[in-house]
């Protein structure tokens, strides 16, 4: 293992403190809006709960992507977690132009709708319906804190990223 000295001294780069982050394997969502009839979504890994009293969950989202207004507009969002067999729709929604249209034909993301017309993706490991409740400027991504209002849970192994490449999970539990 490579190590490197800390010189508060020395500037860290962009590069080295991603690949630092790299380091720490995520879980891969896909955050889907309803927006006129048409599903919007991105791909993000930067998603963790915050409170169990009240329940709530953030998402960080940066300023350049389309879903970013789109949160702020509707106020209301999903957060699919995805399942080992979905990479093709992380890919999909991580691309910086889609044609919203083409999800099932490209990757096979399939949607069904709550009752707030929320769209949930068929398959994925579980979904977390939000309604947004504060959002907090931090560089050059804004965190959305959000109140979750309902979830579902399937079974299956999830997608993971790490180092910069999607993984999955080789054992079940480690004793």
């Amino acid at each position: 293992m490579q190590s490197k000295t800390v010189n508060p001294t020395m500037s860290l780069s962009q590069t080295e403190f991603r690949n630092a982050m790299g380091q720490f394997a995520t879980g891969v969502t896909i955050l889907t809006v309803d927006l006129d009839g048409q599903v919007h979504g991105m791909t993000a890994n930067a998603f963790a709960s915050v409170s169990l009293d009240p329940l709530l969950v953030l998402v960080c989202v940066d300023h350049n992507a389309r879903t970013h207004a789109h949160l702020h507009a509707k106020k209301r969002f999903g957060i699919n977690v995805l399942c080992e067999n979905q990479q093709a729709i992380s890919q999909y929604y991580a691309q910086p132009v889609y044609a919203h249209d083409r999800a099932e034909a490209s990757a096979g993301a399939r949607f069904e709708r709550t009752q707030h017309g929320t769209p949930v993706l068929h398959g994925a490991l579980a979904y977390v319906e939000c309604k947004l409740v504060s959002t907090h400027e931090a560089g050059d991504h804004t965190i959305f804190i959000a109140e979750v209002e309902d979830v579902v849970m399937r079974e299956g192994k999830p997608l993971l990223f790490f180092r910069g490449s999607y993984r999955r999970i080789a054992d079940d539990a480690l004793d």
